[in-house]
């Protein structure tokens, strides 16, 4: 593992500055982008740790807080470790926050996190790779479909509502997309049950994408999460490992 250096980052977006936490390796050269799409929790120790390891494999990681129109990271204030008993009254708070987060404006931001990326010395000219979790797979979808020209590859661990039968479901931009596409799915999670699943992969086998959509045996909606009882070690280190030949091979 190469040693990593790790710092917050303002982003100017169209509605204001988003924080980010920027990781990369610290040897001064510039590495491939990649864009680090949070989970509903937010940008938090967890996440920082989880760009750390990334950045350790030769990436330089951008996590952005995409909560940045209700305030700077922490948005809401979390437990040390969120167990089934915490998450009812913290979703209770997140919840609005999370639908304020309509498509367009996430797409408006993607754009600025992007671009930011592309003039950031510490990014390698070319395209990026994505990988969201939770609420950041839809995420990362959509700006693969928005930005097809910057987007390589494209990944999204235990997310939820990807496909549903909503006018404005994630699945819905496959047509767009050019990168590079996994999926792990969560098999005890009931935001994405077989239906959607099925439906997902369809979409994008009929436009044409690669992909590669797999369901992680016995895990829950969070398995990555290690500060959650959600985290399953097991599936997280398959996820590092798919997630990593994934960038390898498009980055």
């Amino acid at each position: 593992m190469t040693a990593v250096e790790g710092n917050v980052v303002d982003i100017p977006t169209d509605d204001g500055t988003a924080d980010a936490y920027l990781a990369h390796p610290g040897d001064g050269n510039a590495y491939p982008g990649v864009l680090f799409y949070m989970d509903a929790f937010g940008l938090r120790p967890q996440l920082r740790a989880m760009a750390d390891r990334l950045a350790g494999a030769g990436y330089t990681v951008l996590v952005p807080n995409v909560f940045h129109r209700h305030g700077r990271a922490p948005v809401v204030e979390l437990p040390g470790f969120i167990d089934a008993q915490a998450r009812p009254e913290l979703f209770r708070h997140l919840g609005p926050i999370m639908r304020s987060l309509t498509p367009e404006r996430a797409m408006r931001d993607a754009g600025a996190y992007l671009r930011w990326l592309g003039n950031c010395a510490a990014v390698a000219d070319g395209p990026v790779g994505v990988t969201g979790y939770c609420m950041g797979a839809a995420l990362a979808l959509r700006t693969a479909g928005a930005y097809p020209d910057r987007v390589a590859a494209a990944a999204g661990f235990h997310g939820g509502n990807l496909a549903t039968e909503e006018p404005q479901s994630p699945h819905l931009v496959a047509g767009q997309v050019t990168a590079e596409v996994y999926f792990g799915h969560a098999d005890r999670d009931p935001g994405m049950p077989p239906e959607q699943q099925e439906r997902l992969a369809a979409a994008l086998a009929g436009a044409g994408v690669r992909h590669r959509c797999e369901v992680y045996a016995g895990a829950h909606h969070g398995y990555t999460q290690a500060d959650t009882s959600a985290y399953d070690p097991e599936a997280t280190e398959r996820h590092w490992e798919e997630l990593l030949g994934l960038l390898k091979r498009t980055l």
